[in-house]
């Protein structure tokens, strides 16, 4: 079944434009490691593995090492919620329901060195006819790290209600980035920093990272701003792009679900997620061939408006 939901998903991968794996071709330049591109095979493999049109992109297959600064995630039930959230079957809502999941683990894992204080508690002993004397005095543990989230938006804002479930007292601060078309340079359109930076650490969360321009201008943005720690947790990374992000700051950590073998030459990471954005918010729109004579009036005269990026090209 499994295999079947797969075969149906590429024939349908151009038409529903969750994943872009058509853009793997004889004439598109991608980048992928060297044991990535040694494992593409047409041959049937019990690896996990994803149909392309001429090959299979083979999962997690010899990972490469990123440095003491990179944690990569083989939580098996991590992967299993990661191939949910990958599948073009997965609906918005299980779509939501289900990075805020991920989110909730990569947390788990991402806080492991927060730092914690000593503090006095009692604990009740179950009788209520005498709670004072019922009482139990011990030392526990309280959160001493002042803690940041930073949501890149929009597709971040799918990740931030995971890590504030996580981390109740968390300040949050969203910035805003975009690409020009034809431009491979972030351009930052929001920023809710404050002025003065009274945070010991910041979280910067975004579902996937592919060429690692946006996520290098917002650490570039922290950095200034003053915060002493920056981790980063994404679901998905490129190999190119969490290569490039570790070697150009040893100082950042980085703490992902799977790191993706192939970035196209249009700056996609594959198999990736699809558009993050559109399957949180419900924008990927499907345009009616009833439709298509409205393509060059205004927005404000068609019949309804349509959010498929493909007319605005």
């Amino acid at each position: 079944k499994n295999q079947q939901l797969c075969r149906d998903s590429n024939h349908n991968i151009s038409k529903n434009s969750l994943f872009a794996l058509s853009f793997i071709q004889s004439s598109a330049a991608v980048t992928m490691p060297p044991s990535a591109a040694s494992t593409m095979t047409n041959s049937r493999s019990t690896s996990t593995t994803t149909n392309t049109a001429d090959a299979k992109i083979v999962l997690n297959a010899a990972p490469a090492s990123y440095g003491p600064n990179v944690h990569i995630s083989t939580h098996p039930v991590l992967q299993h919620k990661i191939s949910v959230l990958r599948s073009s079957a997965t609906d918005q809502d299980a779509f939501r329901s289900t990075l805020k999941a991920i989110t909730y683990h990569l947390g788990y894992e991402a806080t492991a060195t927060l730092k914690t204080k000593e503090i006095p508690i009692s604990v009740s002993m179950g009788s209520n006819k005498h709670p004072v004397a019922t009482l139990a005095d011990c030392v526990g543990a309280k959160l001493d790290d002042r803690v940041a989230l930073i949501p890149i938006l929009r597709s971040g804002l799918g990740m931030a209600d995971g890590m504030m479930e996580l981390l109740p007292k968390a300040a949050v601060h969203h910035i805003g980035m975009y690409h020009l078309p034809g431009s491979e340079a972030p351009v930052q359109y929001f920023n809710r920093l404050p002025k003065k930076c009274v945070s010991d650490i910041a979280y910067v969360v975004d579902p996937d990272i592919a060429s690692s321009a946006t996520m290098m201008a917002v650490i570039a943005i922290l950095k200034k701003w003053g915060v002493e720690k920056i981790h980063v947790l994404s679901v998905v990374s490129s190999h190119h792009g969490l290569k490039t992000l570790s070697e150009a700051h040893p100082d950042v950590d980085f703490t992902v679900g799977n790191v993706d073998p192939v970035l196209t030459k249009d700056g996609l990471v594959l198999p990736g997620l699809g558009d993050v954005g559109d399957r949180l918010f419900g924008t990927h729109t499907v345009m009616e061939e009833e439709d298509e004579d409205e393509m060059l009036l205004h927005p404000s005269k068609r019949k309804r408006t349509m959010s498929n990026a493909s007319e605005f090209q």
